[in-house]
């Protein structure tokens, strides 16, 4: 492969548990060296100690799954001496990302008004529950609590069950991703003016963000979207889950050219009704086309169907998470790779999404805590003599 994008670009990341681990790997991924700092007095970023499943001491499959290719230097950020080591590797450095509490950055001293003396290039990227310039800068913040207020909960889950959320940590994912675009962003405008910024990403922000078209909906309509049955598309139809034979299967002809592609494949005469023939028709019949389609669907099994109509209609199975993982689709297409762990040399992982002149980048495991603190501080011109005195007063 070429030399990766981010190549040559340093990167500190004070960061720990999910959003911000999660953003700063794709730029390690595609090439950045990222530096992440982790306290040697609480035992490094929390979650090395996140079960249930560990890899030795002090590290665990949790911990693995966001700090791929990344660096790891033990640093006391709040000791004169752990200070220090900061603000040198600053100047050699081209970004400086968090994502702690919105008040903390401030107070720790890692925000571009308070580094652009060291590194007036460095951009400083805040990823914090609610931001830093509002009355909720102090509080703490966590993605089910975003779900749950920006009203992702309430469009989530069948109308007669209770509000739900994700099956995951998405709003974590989407801004950690979010963060990294900014920060990326941030990077081409320092290189290019020699001038660093702040770029900010709140978790609430991001949630809020993703209602989207439902959104702008309401605040220009008074249009309220609710939750319909089987996952169905607000506006379109047929956008849903449909009965087979054994089982279901999400169908999606989202426009007039696959509906008629749909009817032509099912090959029923009922659907072919003018009732159905417009998007706004088949909106306003969804209950009774739901039903026709189930029938026609329900005469034989996911299978035949996903064979029937593949490549010709958008649709899927309905897998569980042993299925997902065991496609061989996944596994063609290289989204599960092999790497090597101290204590599992063939420990597998989902691949980076992105692809670089058709490639995946190669991963490596994330190292033990302070793996790398010897030669980053030696690279700053610590002897070894300094690095354990260093050591024996607790600031690495």
């Amino acid at each position: 492969m070429k030399t990766l994008p981010l190549e040559g670009i340093r990167i500190i990341a004070v960061e720990q548990y999910g959003a911000g681990p999660y953003g700063s790997m794709f730029l390690a991924d595609l090439g950045a060296e990222v530096i992440k700092i982790e306290n040697p007095k609480i035992g490094g970023d929390v979650s090395r100690q996140t079960g249930p499943f560990f890899l030795g001491e002090n590290d665990s499959y949790f911990f693995q799954t966001f700090n791929l290719n990344k660096k790891s230097l033990t640093l006391d950020l709040k000791s004169e001496s752990g200070r220090a080591i900061f603000d040198k590797l600053v100047k050699t450095a081209d970004a400086v990302t968090n994502n702690l509490r919105g008040d903390q950055p401030d107070k720790l001293g890692i925000t571009y008004d308070k580094l652009k003396h060291i590194n007036p290039k460095i951009v400083c990227g805040h990823l914090s529950a609610y931001g830093r310039d509002n009355d909720r800068a102090s509080w703490p913040g966590y993605d089910y609590l975003m779900q749950a207020e920006a009203g992702l909960m309430s469009l989530t889950g069948e109308p007669d069950q209770p509000p739900a959320r994700f099956g995951v940590s998405m709003i974590d994912f989407m801004t950690g991703a979010v963060a990294s675009l900014g920060l990326t962003s941030a990077l081409l405008g320092a290189h290019r003016t020699g001038q660093g910024r702040d770029v900010d990403v709140s978790l609430f922000d991001v949630a809020l963000h993703q209602l989207s078209y439902p959104a702008t909906w309401y605040f220009n309509q008074d249009h309220v979207t609710e939750r319909l049955a089987r996952s169905a598309h607000p506006a379109t139809v047929p956008c849903q889950l449909y009965k087979t034979a054994d089982g279901y299967i999400f169908l999606m002809a989202m426009t007039d050219k696959f509906w008629l592609v749909l009817i032509d494949l099912l090959d029923d005469a009922t659907l072919q009704q003018e009732r159905f023939a417009t998007v706004a028709q088949r909106r306003d019949n969804r209950d009774l086309l739901t039903t026709e389609i189930d029938r026609v669907l329900s005469t034989h099994n996911t299978d035949y169907w996903l064979e029937h109509l593949k490549g010709q209609i958008p649709c899927a199975p309905v897998l569980d998470l042993p299925q997902a993982l065991q496609n061989p689709y996944i596994h063609n297409i290289g989204m599960v790779r092999t790497i090597n762990h101290p204590e599992k040399q063939d420990m597998q992982v989902l691949g980076c999404p992105i692809k670089i002149d058709g490639q995946r980048m190669a991963g490596k495991a994330a190292g033990p805590m302070g793996c790398d603190t010897n030669d980053l501080l030696g690279s700053l011109g610590y002897s070894a003599a300094n690095i354990a005195k260093l050591k024996a007063e607790g600031a690495i």
